[in-house]
């Protein structure tokens, strides 16, 4: 099973690459199979990968089942 986490596009960088955000972390993603994603836009990230534009109540139903299992995430989540 492999589990995708939605994150916040907030930035467009060179050669198909974004900066995304879940949660205050954040990390640089390829776009490479999500060419239409846009500053904003909520896309579910797997392996360094953006793999679908999701619509923001999906993204935020998810952040806060995450939000339900912080031990799952290794780290202290915030609120």
């Amino acid at each position: 099973m492999c589990l995708a986490i939605p994150m916040k596009i907030s930035q467009l960088d060179d050669n198909r690459l974004a900066t995304v955000d879940v949660l205050g972390v954040t990390r640089q993603i390829s776009l490479d199979l999500t060419p239409q994603a846009q500053v904003g836009d909520y896309v579910l990230v797997h392996a360094g990968f953006a793999i679908e534009v999701v619509d923001e109540q999906y993204a935020q139903d998810t952040i806060d089942l995450i939000k339900q299992f912080p031990e799952l995430a290794g780290e202290d989540l915030p609120a």
